[in-house]
């Protein structure tokens, strides 16, 4: 059996890992920091194609955590990646915001309305009605249909919104057209960040705080993965799952002891 000693290489969750809501966590920083000097290489992870590395890495400089934007992996990161992997002209119509075009211009691509290989879907809190249109005729003209990541919805200060999975499943009951989903719970995500840093999967953990992306897709990559109960899931919840995480923590300041 692995255990952490054993481990080089570090996938981490952020919100409910790292962070909740712009406050960082009991050793978040502790645990930081020993990646760091122990010069253990490792990504912070999220599934929200929003923002850029650089605007999360400011965000969680704001909350004490000191990450520079070069170990933080987007799903709008692992779509770029994908893209650019794959054979036929590289254009594409997104729906999304700057982290996700940014992504695609630096993967080699143009962004276009006009006959594009590609259709993309990524976060953004103002969905357009137009936008989608045009989406769905695309997409049934014979555009190839991606979606960064399949979360229904999201979180505000009003309450949930509509988020990206929500607008993908109208989309699909549009065009009879089911999308290519990136982020997790596909262990692509995974893949393409451990081609970042250039990790091996027996010597990679994976940190997180829900057992339906951040576990499976951990466990179905093959790593090592840690449950931290200070977010979505409790002990309890666990026991509703058929599959179990190798390490439960009530926290990564008990990961942190551990290195």
């Amino acid at each position: 059996m692995r255990n952490v000693r054993d481990i080089e290489c570090f996938l981490t969750d952020m919100d409910g890992v790292l962070v909740h809501e712009e406050v960082p966590l009991p050793g978040a920083a502790e645990l930081i920091d020993r990646w760091v000097t122990t010069s253990r290489r490792f990504l912070v992870l999220t599934n929200n194609s929003t923002f850029t590395p650089r605007d999360l890495a400011a965000r969680l400089a704001r909350s004490g955590l000191p990450i520079p934007e070069e170990n933080i992996w987007t799903s709008a990161l692992a779509t770029g990646a994908f893209l650019k992997s794959q054979p036929g002209n590289k254009t594409a119509f997104v729906i999304g915001e700057a982290g996700l075009t940014t992504a695609l211009h630096e993967a080699g691509f143009v962004l276009t309305d006009v006959d594009p290989d590609f259709v993309v879907l990524g976060e953004t809190r103002n969905y357009s009605f137009e936008a989608i249109t045009k989406a769905i005729r695309l997409i049934s003209d014979g555009a190839r249909y991606i979606v960064t990541n399949p979360d229904a919805t999201g979180p505000s200060k009003d309450g949930i919104l509509p988020a990206t999975g929500a607008v993908a499943a109208m989309i699909t009951a549009a065009t009879n057209r089911v999308p290519y989903v990136i982020g997790k719970p596909n262990p692509m995500m995974f893949r393409s960040a451990m081609n970042r840093i250039e990790a091996h999967s027996e010597t990679t953990a994976m940190i997180g705080d829900r057992m339906d992306t951040d576990i499976v897709a951990g466990m179905e990559a093959g790593l090592l993965t840690v449950l931290v109960l200070t977010g979505v899931t409790t002990a309890a919840d666990i026991e509703t799952f058929p599959f179990r995480p190798d390490i439960v923590l009530p926290g990564v300041d008990a990961l942190a002891a551990m290195i």
